[in-house]
């Protein structure tokens, strides 16, 4: 899958030619920074992208084609068969509506159930996401729950339905560290115990280590680096993989050492160079790295990495 998007210079390739299969039960996570495609990559998958996005190629849910089909059939598909919890829960949730309405409503839409059959449903759901009294809070705002509280609220509201495909956009972004582990276990739990397949999207390493079973790197809009969680983090591949390990706090570590940096800054959308995106950056890059698009070696059982030093007679130490 490809997705460009229309901006004031032009036409920028926000993502370039993604492709990952994700089966019933499993868990993938999208890492890279900021700016890299992931959240990008989740929208197109549920056809929120802006309406001057032109995406290409297939995306394909229980052998169904969803590009190119009418909003109105993707809207039966979001909130039912496919859940997301989004990355801000103050603005996912509806201010002017009591979040029991707002965990209710995907009940009635998608399900057909009565007022008080959704009541009781989504009350069952808010305490199984662990809202204290939920039946007396079923009325309450938004604004009157902790930021935890309110993550809590979303992923009740994208489980509603009880989803094939759960996608997680940066769910435990401006939590502190307690609530973030809860957040994270209670995902992993519902995952286990609904058979539902999981896409985490998240920049931290950490959080992609103690939740998912696959992972894709991403920089640029394209896959740097895929596979087995374990398999990656212990043999990294791609320079861009060790940059960002390497970038991470170490323990133990004396006071005043700083940390290692990826040289340089991401480029503009509209700036990528047409070959690998990370060539300008890359401690190791080749003369034609940023004119030549890097294939895909395979490096191991489902291990893979897109660098054309994987193909070199003589590949260079990386950092």
């Amino acid at each position: 899958m490809s997705v460009q998007l229309q901006t004031q210079r032009g036409l920028a390739a926000a993502v370039r030619d993604v492709s990952f299969v994700l089966e019933r039960g499993e868990t993938l996570g999208l890492i890279g920074e900021s700016g890299c495609g992931k959240s990008i990559t989740a929208m197109a998958l549920l056809g929120l992208l802006p309406h001057q996005a032109i995406t290409s190629g297939s995306i394909r849910f229980d052998q169904q084609e969803l590009l190119g089909r009418a909003d109105s059939e993707l809207r039966r598909l979001r909130g039912n068969r496919i859940g997301m919890i989004f990355q801000e829960p103050m603005t996912a949730l509806n201010p002017v509506h009591s979040i029991g309405q707002q965990v209710a409503e995907p009940l009635v839409l998608h399900r057909g159930a009565s007022a008080r059959s959704a009541r009781q449903q989504a009350t069952a759901l808010l305490e199984r996401v662990g809202i204290a009294d939920a039946a007396r809070r079923f009325d309450a705002y938004p604004h009157q729950f902790s930021g935890g509280q309110r993550q809590r609220i979303t992923i009740a509201m994208a489980l509603a339905c009880e989803p094939d495909l759960l996608i997680a956009d940066e769910p435990t972004t401006a939590l502190d560290v307690t609530v973030q582990g809860q957040i994270l276990e209670l995902i992993a739990d519902l995952v286990q115990e609904r058979g539902m397949a999981l896409l985490l999207i998240s920049h931290d390493l950490g959080v992609i280590a103690q939740t998912v079973s696959r992972m894709l790197v991403m920089y640029g809009g394209m896959v740097m680096e895929s596979g087995p969680t374990a398999k990656v983090f212990e043999a990294m591949a791609h320079p861009y993989t060790r940059g960002l390990f390497g970038a991470r706090p170490q323990l133990g570590a004396p006071r005043g050492t700083r940390l290692l940096t990826i040289e340089g800054s991401v480029p503009e959308l509209v700036d990528l160079a047409p070959g690998c995106p990370f060539a300008e950056r890359c401690p190791v890059a080749m003369q034609h790295c940023a004119q030549t698009r890097p294939p895909v070696s395979t490096l191991g059982p489902g291990h893979l990495s897109s660098c054309l030093r994987h193909g070199a007679t003589e590949p260079a130490a990386l950092p």
